[in-house]
């Protein structure tokens, strides 16, 4: 057997995922902006899925969370940049955390926390919960991705499994609006109580107030009239 027939074997180039098209900066519309950025152009790309094999320790943590939940709760297996993405169903994401955590061949028994990230254009999926995780045991990290509609933004909360995510399940919460079922007290944490919606989505006008600046007066990026 040569050495390259030897070598760990390494996942294959995923297909991209186009989900949208962005132009200008500052989400101006109509006129643009001032910025001299009005004119550009740029696709907002997500990578695809990867087919077996992933390679390193990837292939055994995979097939073990599969053998251990539901059918299909494992939607897809990103392999990007050395790092390992699933992506979960929403229903079924507290019992992935449980295997992740007390399973002897995973045990994950850390999770920093969760995010929140909005693609507008990605319909039917519009809000993705992103959450990350480490293994003190195995020296070893994952992520998890789950998505929501806009029109239904609710995912199970998995304080009941991790608890040290309570407060980053509420900033999701505050800046994105996603809704974590069974979280013991889903308030807002940064904004007020009282705010209208959430600052961090794509479609949360910019805002702002005017600055002056040497005499002139320079108003909110998004109320700036363009000049090519």
């Amino acid at each position: 057997m040569s050495d390259s027939e030897n070598l760990p074997a390494t996942p294959e180039a995923s297909a991209p995922e186009v989900i949208e098209e962005r132009e200008g900066m500052f989400g101006v519309t109509g006129t643009g902006d001032t910025s001299g950025f009005g004119g550009l152009k740029r696709n907002v790309v997500l990578p695809g899925a990867t087919p077996k094999p992933y390679g390193s320790w990837f292939d055994g943590a995979v097939d073990r969370l599969e053998g251990l939940t539901a059918d299909g709760s494992i939607e897809k297996v990103v392999v990007d940049r050395g790092e390992l993405t699933l992506h979960i169903k929403r229903e079924n994401i507290v019992e992935v955390c449980k295997h992740l955590r007390d399973d002897e061949a995973l045990r994950f028994e850390f999770c920093s926390g969760v995010s929140g990230v909005n693609y507008p254009n990605e319909t039917g999926r519009e809000l993705h919960a992103v959450y990350h995780f480490l293994s003190i045991t195995h020296n070893r990290r994952i992520r998890l991705e789950v998505a929501a509609p806009d029109g239904d933004p609710h995912i199970p909360s998995i304080v009941s499994v991790y608890p040290a995510n309570d407060w980053h399940e509420r900033e999701t919460w505050d800046m994105f609006g996603i809704i974590f079922d069974g979280h013991p007290a889903l308030t807002r944490v940064l904004m007020p109580d009282d705010w209208p919606g959430h600052p961090q989505r794509k479609d949360y006008p910019l805002g702002g107030i005017d600055v002056e600046y040497k005499g002139a007066v320079i108003p909110p990026p998004d109320t700036r009239r363009s000049y090519n």
